[in-house]
């Protein structure tokens, strides 16, 4: 019996789609699930990583960049963004920017089997809050991403784009 190995979302593959949708700023909290991430993006010349203490100020220093005509992406966790509300109403939904959330979707998994109960309130919450969200598991479904940029652009609203593989990928 040939056993395949699962597909997974690269990080090589998000970097691409951040190059290819004219991303500058990445602004995150920095963690051991997203290691890998981090050290390819802090090797690109064309990148500049932000961190943060909290998911909450992604969305105002994300603001700022927008308003000085940058492009950045808040790179958070599903647990962070739910503690972000706030942030979120008053910096990505009434100031009416383009902002793109690539939010790791903790818990989730395919087979509805969530042993972790923020995956449970994770879509519920961009529900109650209007964003729109583009479900990324595996490399295949990276052009999810461009569209959840595109989509941020036509809007002025934020677009949330879930990782659904937690990261796994994202690990060496």
């Amino acid at each position: 019996m040939v056993h395949q190995q699962a597909a997974l979302l690269r990080p090589e593959t998000l970097l691409e789609q951040f190059k290819a949708n004219g991303v500058t700023h990445i602004v995150t909290i920095p963690d051991s699930e997203t290691n890998y991430l981090y050290e390819l993006m802090a090797e690109q010349s064309w990148l500049d990583i932000i961190p943060t203490c909290r998911e909450g100020e992604t969305m105002a220093i994300s603001l700022g960049l927008l308003v000085g005509g940058k492009v950045p992406v808040c790179l958070i966790q599903n647990t962070g963004m739910l503690e972000s509300g706030d942030s979120i109403r008053g910096m990505a939904l009434d100031a009416g920017f383009p902002m793109v959330l690539v939010v790791g979707y903790r818990g989730w998994t395919r087979h509805g089997v969530t042993p972790d109960t923020v995956a449970k309130y994770t879509e519920p919450f961009l529900h109650a809050f209007g964003i729109n969200y583009y479900l990324v598991e595996q490399d295949d479904d990276a052009d999810r991403i461009t569209l959840a940029f595109e989509e941020a652009k036509a809007t002025n609203r934020p677009v949330a784009v879930l990782v659904g593989d937690e990261y796994h990928g994202f690990n060496r």
